[in-house]
């Protein structure tokens, strides 16, 4: 579905990415880890056209996606969920969902994709005409994913959904992103709890100072005592 081959990526003149190779096919969970500054974040922003500043290939679909701008990307299958979340302040749960379909060719479904959001989501859909901004961090997370879904992309990257989340929040998230694998979604995760990420990932990449250092399987990364000590403390 995904093959990234040789990307680099710069802030300014610093070279973040040197040579990212990776490749995610569809139906699968894979996952970047990696400490803080490794290039993680960097990698999802690159594949999704907001760098300014990259080289090497981007291929989705079997189409070429690096030049091409992020809404192009998007109408391509891609979405990105951002660490930030970007809830906008003032608008209901139900209008902050409806903006994830202000760029797709599915707007005229949107009555049908936010019943659907409602059954996978069924936090939100008590929560549908509620300020969105008044809800607690781990639902305004599940907000924005759902945002990033609801046009029913085909690959979905998600960087660090627990991050300042409640433990309890933190598991019912994990169960989704497992339900959503069992629904066919294919998902791109860069995550902060690396034994729960490992725990559902197909396969993992281990990303250090820009470059990818290994890949293995989820369960071959979570037995490694190596990768243990050095990145599932971090």
């Amino acid at each position: 579905m995904l093959r990234v081959e040789g990307l680099n990526a710069w802030y300014g003149p610093s070279h973040v990415l040197q040579g990212i190779d990776l490749e995610i096919r569809r139906g699968e969970i894979v996952c970047l880890i990696g400490r803080n500054g490794a290039g993680k974040t960097t990698t999802l922003k690159s594949i999704m056209g907001l760098l300014p500043k990259t080289t090497g290939s981007i291929v989705f679909e079997g189409q070429e996606m690096r030049g091409r701008p992020a809404h192009i990307r998007y109408g391509a299958g891609l979405a990105y969920v951002p660490e930030e979340r970007r809830i906008v302040p003032g608008l209901t749960v139900r209008e902050n969902l409806s903006l994830g379909l202000v760029a797709s060719p599915l707007k005229s479904r949107e009555s049908e994709l936010i019943e659907r959001t409602k059954r996978i989501f069924p936090r939100l859909a008590e929560r549908l005409e509620q300020t969105a901004v008044t809800m607690s961090g781990g639902e305004q997370q599940m907000l924005a994913i759902a945002r990033a879904m609801i046009s029913e992309p085909k690959l979905i990257m998600m960087d660090e959904p627990s991050e300042g989340i409640m433990p309890v929040l933190v598991d019912e998230m994990f169960e989704l992103f497992k339900a959503m694998k069992a629904e066919g979604q294919t998902i791109l995760l860069v995550e902060q709890n690396v034994e729960l990420a490992l725990g559902i990932a197909d396969r993992a990449y281990v990303v250090d100072q820009g470059v990818i250092v290994h890949e293995a399987t989820g369960a071959a990364l979570l037995a490694d005592a190596e990768i243990q000590e050095r990145y599932c403390s971090v």
